[in-house]
């Protein structure tokens, strides 16, 4: 078999590409540990400065940084972890089992992907005013708990990556229903839900507009929410600004430094499958 190997210019735009993708997040430390002064100038400053600590100590304190952190951490993660078990399950309906009306019901789910989400605000946040869960983790977990786009994700993976007769195999040697999902499925499954749990808990981690309007800076923020209040006054601190930016994005840095040789795994195993 013939073996493919890259030439000079391969790595060339590799490292054009690696480049680009770093700028953003590398002048975000830049700006982060300069001055606001000095970010008004011009030209803009092009390496590190001495105020890094500083600026992050203040966007640390003013934003009540560590609240912020936990409650997104608790948010992202419970988000995470329940788009992928429920998720996983209704693709494995939708996939593998009969019955009536799974068709129309399908479409039923994709279709609501059509709908903006602008649309649901009103009266989602109706509903959670009645259940006095203004301000509180609750009312930005449960209503995105579950979407669309994860129940057709698992469902398409599915389809090709568990064949139908592993489940009969298991039904005929006697296996519940709770058996079949727990050593068939959720084995064959793992690999799309390593990659549907790692978008979904950056998604989660990101999400602004409903958490600015269910949550409040005082009470319980986000990093999204909190980060609103940084910076505020005549002429805003783009350094503080940047700095608690740059403590919002590094937990990501981190999730994906840990887990990210295990989701790349996933990819490529769920792609050898297909």
């Amino acid at each position: 078999m013939r073996s493919l190997r890259a030439g000079r210019l391969t790595y060339v735009v590799l490292a054009l590409f690696t480049a680009g993708s770093l700028f953003p997040l590398v002048w975000t430390a830049v700006a982060a540990s300069r001055s606001n002064t000095r970010l008004a100038q011009t030209p803009p400053p092009f390496w590190f400065g001495g105020n890094l600590g500083h600026n992050l100590q203040v966007a640390w304190t003013d934003a009540n940084m560590g609240t912020a952190l936990l409650n997104t951490v608790i948010v992202a993660g419970t988000v995470a972890a329940g788009t992928v078990f429920f998720s996983t399950l209704a693709g494995f309906a939708f996939a593998r089992l009969r019955f009536r009306g799974s068709r129309p019901l399908l479409a039923l789910v994709i279709g609501t992907m059509l709908i903006p989400p602008q649309l649901s605000v009103v009266p989602l946040y109706m509903l959670i005013a009645k259940l006095s869960w203004t301000d509180r983790l609750q009312a930005v977990i449960l209503p995105t708990l579950v979407g669309a786009f994860g129940v057709f994700f698992m469902r398409q993976y599915l389809v090709h990556a568990l064949p139908m007769e592993l489940v009969e195999a298991a039904r005929t040697d006697g296996a519940s229903s709770l058996r079949v999902l727990w050593h068939v499925v959720f084995p064959a499954a793992r690999p799309a839900m390593a990659v549907l749990g790692m978008l979904t808990f950056v998604m989660a981690w990101n999400d602004f507009f409903w958490p600015i309007v269910a949550l409040t800076q005082n009470g319980s923020p986000t990093v999204q929410v909190a980060l609103t209040g940084l910076g505020r006054g005549y002429v805003p601190d783009q350094s503080v600004i940047m700095a608690g930016a740059l403590l919002g994005t590094l937990p990501l840095l981190l999730v994906f430094l840990v887990f990210g040789r295990q989701i790349v795994g996933g990819i490529m195993q769920g792609a050898v499958k297909g």
